[in-house]
């Protein structure tokens, strides 16, 4: 497609929360980080170096007994405080506007973990309650 050359009426989503089918044998809990897997099913956040993060799950949803996308969670896109890290994982002020990786689904940490972590998104503000992440 070509350069645009005149104004577009770009479409836009106003809403800020999406459904997904969730992965099998998975349960997660409201607040917590949602990712999608690499069979394309939401799972919750963890150690992995295969997850998408795209926001936080809106009510806790239960597909334990359940195939892929058996049941659907509707996940909230924006920013979201969650617990920082500790030691030399902890995020700083300094670190603001950085890219910020997963601990688990309620956990951000300032690096990869040695390559062994996806990505939460950017970090927005800390303070002394945690880390303020937009997905």
């Amino acid at each position: 497609m070509a350069a645009l050359t005149a104004d577009r009426n770009t479409p836009r989503r106003a809403n800020q929360n999406y459904g997904f089918g969730v992965a099998a044998t998975t349960k997660l809990w409201a607040g917590g980080i949602a990712c999608i897997n690499a069979s394309g099913f939401l799972t919750k956040g963890a150690v992995a170096t295969t997850l998408v993060s795209v926001g936080v799950v809106q009510e806790t949803i239960d597909n334990t007994a359940g195939a892929n996308g058996a049941v659907t969670a509707k996940v909230d896109r924006g920013t979201f405080r969650f617990a920082n890290s500790s030691a030399g994982d902890l995020i700083a002020d300094t670190d603001i506007n950085a890219l910020c990786y997963i601990v688990d689904d309620q956990t951000v940490a300032k690096t990869n973990g040695g390559s062994t972590r996806s990505v939460a998104g950017t970090i927005m503000k800390v303070d002394a309650d945690g880390v303020w992440v937009k997905f």
